[in-house]
């Protein structure tokens, strides 16, 4: 959802526009320093009623995270409350609703976002096994209301609780009752941007269908198969959504850094969060922000406004892909792979924009909306986004066999799709098979997610 605050170390006051385009521009990388990152999202429960664990207690989140510092992760504080750990460019992090977070280290391949993740995964459940604690793989709380959900103590986050609700119906579910898989990616030059930014942007109603696992919540379905993807549909119009300035023909660094500094702000980090809410990085920038009347931002200050955008493809010094819940561990390894696959690879990534080249930005805002509601039983321009999605996932798996990286087993990264393939085969997403057990063997009653989608 958000991330952790951006330090460089420059102090320099922000003298121009272009410091805030260059930001983008000095993420440029050629192609052979591409890495990949992947981050995920869990639910923990208590094993013995379900609950999310409050952040203090023998086996709250603190404790979690304290428990894993024997694995070499190092601790991180604020005021006092230990909010993160850190460990070889990686971090665990929190939530506002203790959903917890691996950010994991840029890697040059899915292989190796896979033994990542397979070494957390392992960690958390050695830790978690001894305080009672379980982690839950889903795009949304199946069981617990907002009420029900302790929140985490993190500055940022008490300012943008109580924000939310000015800008959105939905603004505190999405802070405290979702999870997501995102994945990283980088690009070598503007023009590279630009399309990467276009087919990923396109693309991420039919990964939200690919992904969809949020059909509950406060234990009956809710009418969605993405309840997540649905969230940020009413969350804050001014930093989320679909972005169609991205296909207007002058789109690059500084039509985005426009776009950037129109939203309004959340913060100010010094010492202490200064609540900034609603103010405007323009008036920063000539120092005039009420919250700090004569100061001027810092590029750390930049960095972190571009960390309250929640737009469904993100840029800051590499793109994030924002479109898929929260899910098993082989839904992490196969975002991963998905997006390296179409974007990683120049054939691949030239079909899939003549894939999706044609759509309109109302196709692509309803095609969002429709993805949240139907999954892949849908239709995109007359056609079934099932269809759809089996064309970008065998674009995705011929860029992955050109790729190359090789397991030790001798096995291209493209394993890393057999669960999407499977899915889209079948036009049945996880939500979908929850569904059918919810109204089958789990008898109208939604606690055996909590096996059935536990790590």
């Amino acid at each position: 959802m958000a991330s952790s605050p951006v330090i460089s170390g420059d102090i320099a006051p922000v003298d121009s526009h272009k410091t805030l385009i260059d930001y983008f521009a000095a993420g440029e990388k050629p192609q052979a320093q591409f890495r990949i990152g992947a981050e995920h999202e869990k639910f923990v429960f208590h094993h013995s009623d379900l609950s999310r664990p409050a952040y203090e207690g023998a086996s709250g989140i603190e404790a979690l995270l304290k428990g894993l510092t024997r694995f070499g992760w190092a601790e991180v504080y604020e005021k006092g409350k230990l909010i993160a750990l850190s460990r070889g460019g990686a971090s665990v992090s929190l939530e506002p609703g203790g959903q917890f977070e691996l950010s994991g280290a840029p890697l040059e391949s899915v292989h190796e976002i896979a033994a990542e993740t397979a070494r957390h995964l392992d960690e958390v459940k050695v830790v978690g096994g001894e305080l009672g604690l379980g982690f839950l793989g889903a795009g949304f709380s199946p069981l617990w209301s907002r009420e029900q959900t302790p929140v985490m103590p993190k500055g940022r986050y008490n300012i943008m609780r109580a924000y939310m609700p000015k800008v959105g119906n939905l603004g505190l579910d999405m802070m405290l009752r979702t999870s997501t898989i995102q994945a990283n990616l980088d690009y070598s030059s503007e023009t590279d941007m630009v399309l990467k930014f276009r087919v990923a942007l396109s693309l991420q109603p039919i990964a939200t269908a690919l992904f969809a696992s949020s059909p509950f919540t406060e234990g009956k379905p809710n009418g969605f198969v993405s309840a997540r993807a649905n969230v940020w549909t009413d969350t804050d119009a001014d930093r989320t959504g679909m972005l169609g300035f991205v296909f207007d023909d002058d789109f690059g660094y500084e039509r985005y850094a426009q776009y950037a500094l129109d939203v309004p702000m959340y913060f100010v980090k010094r010492d202490d969060y200064i609540d900034a809410s609603g103010q405007s990085f323009r008036a920063f920038l000539k120092g005039e922000l009420p919250a700090l009347p004569g100061q001027r931002p810092t590029i750390d200050d930049w960095g972190d406004h571009l960390t309250t955008l929640f737009p469904e493809v993100r840029l800051k010094k590499y793109l994030e892909m924002r479109g898929a819940d929260g899910g098993p561990q082989s839904h992490i390894n196969a975002l991963a792979a998905f997006w390296a696959g179409i974007l990683y690879d120049q054939t691949a990534l030239e079909a899939a924009w003549d894939l999706v080249k044609n759509w309109t930005q109302a196709e692509r805002l309803l095609w969002r909306t429709q993805a949240a509601k139907t999954g892949l039983k849908g239709e995109i321009a007359g056609r079934a986004v099932k269809d759809w999605a089996l064309d970008a996932l065998k674009i995705a798996e011929a860029g992955l066999k050109r790729r190359g990286q090789l397991s030790d087993t001798g096995q291209d990264e493209s394993v890393c799709l057999a669960p999407l393939f499977d899915i889209a085969d079948s036009g049945l997403t996880l939500a979908d098979r929850w569904l059918e057990k919810y109204y089958g063997e789990w008898g109208g009653v939604v606690d055996p997610i909590y096996k059935e989608a536990a790590y």
